[in-house]
């Protein structure tokens, strides 16, 4: 998908200038399934979870939403235009 009209498969808000494909299953874990992400979006994932933990407990955004890190980003982010950036910081 290279459509820079749809949203993100993380937080459904509009694409803006920039697009970033996060593998639900990490290349290093043998995924291949990718899914466009802005930026910021794509961050806070692997801000979150390292790849086994991706590979292992969160193979799907479904699974990923439901943990407290991302859902609280969620409604955090889901206000702010398409191209904003902060700084991500890493999990605890």
């Amino acid at each position: 998908m290279n459509d820079r009209t749809g949203a993100c498969a993380l937080c459904g808000r509009p694409f803006g200038r920039r697009i970033e494909w996060h593998h639900l299953v990490p290349k290093s874990q043998g995924g291949r399934e990718t899914v466009p992400l802005h930026p910021i979006c794509h961050r806070t994932i692997h801000a979150t979870a390292g790849n086994k933990q991706l590979a292992r407990l969160y193979p799907t955004l479904e699974a990923l939403s439901k943990t407290s890190e991302i859902a609280r980003f969620l409604k955090w982010i889901a206000d702010k235009p398409p191209d904003f950036h902060a700084p991500t910081r890493k999990g605890r």
